[in-house]
């Protein structure tokens, strides 16, 4: 499978625009006018995330949590459908706190060139990487037992749409302002520390049917695919990247930055993974 980097990217500005205008016109819903054809519905509907913490809180206690809509649990099962087929693409082409950190470690790349992304110390980092599924398991415990949305109290992402209006937390513009400053150093680090969603949908990378696989008798050791890694992962070693932090950018592949064709590619394997 071909993976564009002009597609991912137009995808990025797309649904960054998407989210942007539906959070900026439920802001003016409140004031009676709307743009025309745009959702006035509150970013609460169309959060996945909402839809986890939601259907944990609906299989255990049979009731709802508080502003998560129906759409959200419609959004979030249509996501994991997608992952289960493609892996977690949401996170690299849909998701805009994602991308905002991408664009902005663009400055950084250009700040600290070869020093970019590389801050943090190898074991470090392999540790704080599984702070984000401390984080999906405090959160939806708190979060079923309250039937409150109590990580909207620090949810970045809510800030980021949020920003001007009273619906943003101080703590949500405190962890917005600290992760658009960590992206100046580190590559994504909401994603790779944080983020719930992401330590939830990650985990299909060990079954999807689309996995990124190396060919071992054509490739020729460069190390470039794991030089572009905006998730450090050593791809260079691997047969197939079944990696939980993988976020099927496709930087890596063959397409892109891989100089030998057919050597990393996104594909299904008929008999299983090895």
């Amino acid at each position: 499978m071909r993976i564009s980097r002009k597609a991912r990217t137009i995808s990025q500005v797309l649904f960054f625009a998407i989210v942007g205008l539906i959070g900026f016109n439920h802001y003016l819903s409140e004031s009676g006018t709307t743009i025309p054809f745009i959702g006035s519905a509150s970013l609460h509907a169309i959060c996945p995330f909402g839809g986890v913490e939601t259907l944990v809180s609906w299989a255990t206690l049979g009731v709802y949590v508080q502003k998560i809509h129906a759409s959200s649990m419609v959004i979030m099962v249509i996501i994991m459908v997608l992952a289960l087929v493609m892996g977690p693409v949401v996170c690299s082409y849909m998701c805009p706190l994602g991308s905002v950190q991408e664009w902005l470690g663009k400055i950084g790349k250009k700040l600290f060139k070869k020093r970019y992304n590389t801050f943090v110390p190898y074991k470090v980092d392999r540790v704080l990487r599984y702070l984000r599924y401390g984080v999906l398991i405090f959160t939806v415990y708190l979060t079923t037992n309250s039937l409150k949305l109590v990580f909207l109290e620090v949810d970045p992402y809510y800030a980021l749409f949020n920003f001007w209006s009273d619906e943003a937390t101080v703590g949500g513009i405190i962890v917005l302002v600290v992760v658009m400053l960590m992206s100046l150093f580190v590559e994504r680090p909401w994603c790779k520390y944080a983020c719930p969603f992401g330590a939830a949908i990650g985990l299909t990378n060990l079954f999807s049917l689309y996995k990124i696989r190396r060919n071992e008798k054509s490739c020729i050791s460069c190390g470039k695919c794991d030089d572009v890694c905006p998730m450090n992962i050593k791809v260079s070693d691997k047969k197939v990247v079944k990696d939980h932090q993988c976020i099927r950018c496709g930087l890596c592949t063959s397409e892109n930055h891989c100089p030998i064709d057919h050597t990393l590619e996104m594909q299904i394997k008929a008999g299983g993974d090895q």
